[in-house]
């Protein structure tokens, strides 16, 4: 069974810093792109940023330059590297990824459990 488990989340001041990981764990061949989503109270989940497997990068408008998504594929992990926070950053962040489960297999999109992220003014 594979899970995606998130860590790093918490409370910081706004203009803080936090750093978001996941980590992949279970059976599978290969992970593809992996992601950060969020979601505020009585928002959409929307994408924060994501990360392919050959390393190219997408982010939201809301976040670029203050953001970073990279990944360490050994390890089968993602990070979120989130600096200059701000208030409207507040969320659970949520990690999402890509994953063959078997060489030349279909690809599955897993989701992580969340983890709250609160910014205070």
């Amino acid at each position: 069974q594979v899970q995606l488990v998130e860590s790093g989340g918490g409370l910081v001041q706004a203009g803080g810093s936090l750093r978001l990981s996941c980590a992949a764990s279970g059976s599978f061949f290969s992970i593809n792109t992996m992601g950060w989503y969020r979601q505020a109270p009585g928002k959409e989940r929307e994408l924060v940023a994501r990360i392919f497997s050959g390393g190219s990068t997408n982010y939201a408008d809301s976040v670029k330059g203050r953001f970073n998504i990279s990944r360490n594929n050994a390890e089968n992990t993602v990070y979120l590297q989130m600096n200059s926070l701000k208030p409207e950053d507040t969320a659970v962040y949520y990690c999402n990824a890509d994953l063959l489960r078997t060489a030349g297999g279909y690809e599955y999109n897993y989701w992580g459990q969340g983890t709250q992220v609160t910014v205070s003014s």
